[in-house]
């Protein structure tokens, strides 16, 4: 395949966006756990986890090209996941 498919390209970049986002929704998860259970190690492990994962998905949308995301659909799972950079993202995407 040539480097110049928008396909390719597509999976380039998405990957990044996908792993920074599947990242923060386990931070959250480990954060809640924490919360729940008293657990400040937890807490705070989930805390460090959600901003790495906030610095993995910038980092992958700055190169992201705003004519390839998943639009709306992603807009709404940022919203549902109270996840900004994921709402924004889709805002801007103009697939869908």
């Amino acid at each position: 395949m040539s480097s110049s498919n928008p396909t390719s390209n597509d999976q380039e970049q998405h990957p990044g966006l996908v792993a920074g986002h599947a990242q923060y929704i386990k931070g959250a998860a480990v954060n809640t756990i924490g919360k729940l259970s008293g657990s400040q190690e937890w807490s705070a492990s989930g805390e460090e986890t959600k901003q790495h994962a906030v610095e993995a998905m910038r980092e992958a949308g700055e190169k992201r090209d705003p004519n390839q995301g998943f639009g709306k659909t992603e807009e709404t799972l940022g919203k549902t996941l109270g996840c900004e950079g994921m709402q924004k993202e889709g805002a801007a995407s103009k697939r869908d």
